[in-house]
């Protein structure tokens, strides 16, 4: 199996969930379509949707919710 990985576009701070009270978008383990969103990121006030990209079996975070993350950096790996 190969891994597709998910970078940021852009520098800001990683949201794993649309609001502090919501459930996360996705969750470790979970399957994704390439048109689903993993997260956002804040850049500024403003909120950018991270969609997967790619179609996958299973989604591993390695950023976490509220991090502090750079334009490219790793976010999350697909398993395809």
């Amino acid at each position: 199996m190969s891994k597709a990985e998910i970078r940021s576009p852009l520098p800001g701070t990683f949201y794993r969930k649309p609001a502090p009270d919501s459930p996360a978008f996705k969750q470790d383990g979970d399957a994704v379509a390439a048109s689903d969103v993993i997260g956002l990121i804040e850049v500024m006030k403003s909120f950018h949707e991270i969609q997967a990209g790619v179609d996958g079996q299973a989604v591993t975070f390695l950023a976490e919710d509220g991090d502090a993350v750079m334009a490219g950096q790793v976010l999350a790996e697909v398993e395809q």
